[in-house]
């Protein structure tokens, strides 16, 4: 049973290096600024705000970053999700 908990640990999703790799290039140092001028600064925004919005990008909704969000959107599993949306939401 521990080696079986040791190997969920080590398969968690990282939300930070995440966030580096598929989201900092837009939003920036700890999500603080607006991507490509158009989007909401999301420093801080709760991750149920995180995950309802980029499963609206996955879903083909939104707004004005919608076309750039959707492939980034469809890309990341629920896990990957859930752990980028606790480390945005850690942003202060």
């Amino acid at each position: 049973m521990l080696i079986s908990v040791a190997a969920v640990s080590l398969m968690a999703a990282d939300g930070e290096a995440i966030y580096k790799s598929k989201c900092f290039s837009c939003h920036g140092e700890k999500a603080s600024k607006s991507a490509l001028n158009k989007s909401q600064i999301i420093a801080g925004w709760d991750a149920s705000k995180t995950i309802a919005s980029v499963n609206g990008y996955k879903n083909g909704e939104g707004g004005a970053m919608k076309g750039v969000m959707k492939p980034i959107a469809v890309a990341l599993s629920d896990d990957d999700l859930k752990a980028v949306a606790s480390t945005i939401a850690s942003y202060k």
